[in-house]
């Protein structure tokens, strides 16, 4: 009888047994995801599945990522992309030649649907156990908006995820599958937003990969970040907090946002945007958006003198 290890499984431990493979990892991979996705793609258009460093792989579809991460003794799989998009994400898995079974933890980086409206389907597929930013808790488990979300009332019901869902802390050191990472939390976007940092090891050395939540300042119609100080407030600290990490390699949720697509054509994601800079960009954003609204407010006052 085979034994359970990952590593027996790979090498196949019985003589005639149909063993699934991975793609030896290399550039090509990389280089035909770039070709074939485009800059803000659409988010279910499948993507072949490509090595990032390590053992991290992006799984994810041409306009929302998925990383999935190999330790010692399971996976761990960051977001799922909306319901559909899900599908292909599980098949991105299946053909690296790994199952869904052998997943240990489903992280999130925030609550919308784009990104964890799969998150349902493959945790009844997998049994793992959910693991999200506290103020993300009763959005995965009732699939309803956070009313102190910016976007409310902008998307569509998520299914509820019914099985084990679990609150993780800012600097939380999560050690799950032989793996360790840890939980950066990042509310702006949305309230429960966590970003994720790990250490990734090959023959020439290790890397530090961060996961950076998208932190866009995007809202629904008449939302305004002024009028909201606090949250304000904590996505400034969340800006801080990613210009600060150690990020050798910088992955987020949407590729786009990080120039993940042109760092691939180049068939490796090290350099080009760093986390400092990522963080930079999207608060001279939020400075804009605050100015917006600031002008917004006087051209009214204005108007009714």
């Amino acid at each position: 009888m085979c034994g359970g290890a990952l590593a027996l499984v790979l090498a196949g431990c019985s003589a005639g047994m149909a063993v699934p493979v991975r793609p030896a990892p290399g550039a090509d991979g990389m280089t035909g995801f770039a070709s074939a996705c485009e800059d803000w793609d659409d988010w279910d258009k499948p993507a072949q599945p490509f090595l990032v460093h390590g053992k991290t792989w992006y799984v994810g579809t041409c306009g929302i990522a998925a990383i999935l991460i190999e330790g010692t003794d399971g996976l761990v799989l960051i977001d799922n992309g909306t319901a559909p998009g899900s599908e292909a994400i599980a098949a991105n898995i299946a053909r690296l030649g790994f199952s869904l079974s052998e997943v240990k933890a489903l992280l999130a980086s925030h609550e919308h649907f784009d990104h964890v409206g799969g998150m349902a389907r493959l945790q009844r597929a997998s049994g793992a156990p959910v693991l999200v930013g506290a103020d993300a808790l009763e959005v995965i488990r009732t699939g309803r908006d956070d009313p102190r979300d910016p976007q409310a009332g902008m998307h569509p019901r998520m299914e509820p995820v019914t099985g084990e869902v679990r609150a993780v802390a800012n600097g939380e050191r999560v050690e799950i599958a032989g793996l360790t990472l840890t939980a950066i939390a990042t509310p702006g976007h949305t309230p429960g937003a966590m970003s994720w940092q790990w250490e990734s090891c090959d023959a020439a050395g290790c890397l530090t990969i961060v996961y950076a939540d998208s932190l866009s300042p995007v809202s629904a119609d008449g939302y305004r970040f002024s009028d909201h100080p606090d949250h304000v407030a904590k996505f400034r600290e969340s800006l801080a907090r990613v210009a600060a990490l150690e990020c050798d390699i910088l992955l987020t949720p949407h590729p786009s946002a990080s120039d993940m697509l042109a760092r691939a054509r180049t068939a490796s994601l090290v350099g080009g945007t760093s986390c400092e800079q990522y963080a930079e960009a999207i608060s001279q954003r939020l400075d804009k958006r605050l100015a917006s609204e600031a002008a917004n407010e006087t051209a009214s006052e204005a108007a009714t003198q």
